[in-house]
């Protein structure tokens, strides 16, 4: 069963990565946004999906409220008052969301919080990956993109081969039973050695030392991603977050890292890039 789900992962990759590298490479930056704004619908259906299990009209109108945060977030992201506006009106719709499909009285603190807190994980989560190339533009821009991406994907990867063949010690068994300490620590080594190679390669702007920092902190701050939506998961009974990608479940299952890396790595080009 592992060397079948790991042959799916692979062969997901391969199919998978050339397309990203293409579109995020040689179309303009609104084409790689149509992709993020994509995920972003499509993550926040399995997110509501599990929040919302019973009730398929809060679920859409849950991904609406993501995809509203992603425009106004890509469109004018430099617009202080548009920004406060989301951050103050956020709250505001999520209450009205659940007094308008109140449903069991038990579970609508857990549905009113969901909404406001999807929608701000996705939407701003996925969405900076999009901010990355539109708002530094041409290669550079492309290559940080690529570094988030290889954060978030080379940390599960590294974890997930030390932790299989060298884990001994639990991580957080509560929340993820398979996951270790040297897991952990394979994952933070993984990340390193990609954002290092990033800096001598195809991100030369990126310093040295810069470089090594985004990559401990990416990697922890990533798993911390992971774990995070792991309890999401747990709590609601839920295995998967979907079925979309072979071997690697949903489209939340495959971001949980990388909405958290994405965001590192936008803030670090923003106030020290």
């Amino acid at each position: 069963m592992a060397v079948s789900n790991l042959v799916s992962r692979v062969g997901t990759a391969v199919v998978g990565i050339p397309a990203l590298l293409a579109l995020l490479y040689l179309c303009p930056a609104w084409g790689f946004y149509v992709l993020i704004a994509l995920g972003v619908c499509i993550g926040g259906y399995e997110l509501f999906s599990m929040t919302h299990p019973l009730d398929r009209v809060s679920r859409v109108a849950g991904v609406v409220l993501c995809l509203v945060v992603s425009l106004c977030l890509y469109l004018w992201g430099d617009a202080p008052l548009v920004m406060v506006t989301l951050l103050l009106g956020i709250p505001v719709v999520s209450m009205f969301l659940v007094l308008w499909r109140l449903g069991d009285l038990k579970t609508a603190a857990l549905r009113m919080m969901a909404f406001g807190f999807g929608a701000l994980y996705l939407g701003v989560g996925l969405t900076s990956l999009a901010l990355l190339r539109k708002d530094v533009g041409g290669y550079d821009g492309a290559g940080f993109v690529v570094l988030a991406v290889g954060l978030a994907w080379g940390s599960d990867t590294g974890g997930y081969f030390a932790g299989r063949y060298l884990g001994k010690h639990k991580l957080y068994e509560a929340v993820s039973p398979k996951k270790t300490v040297e897991g952990s620590f394979g994952g933070v080594l993984a990340a390193v050695a990609i954002s290092v190679v990033a800096c001598f390669s195809f991100l030369r702007v990126l310093p040295l030392a810069h470089a090594v920092v985004l990559g401990v902190v990416g990697a922890l701050l990533g798993q911390l991603g992971d774990l995070g939506e792991s309890v999401l998961k747990r709590s609601t009974g839920v295995k998967d977050s979907g079925s979309l990608l072979p071997g690697h479940g949903g489209i939340l299952d495959r971001v949980d890292a990388l909405v958290v890396t994405s965001v590192i790595v936008y803030l670090y080009v923003r106030w020290v890039g």
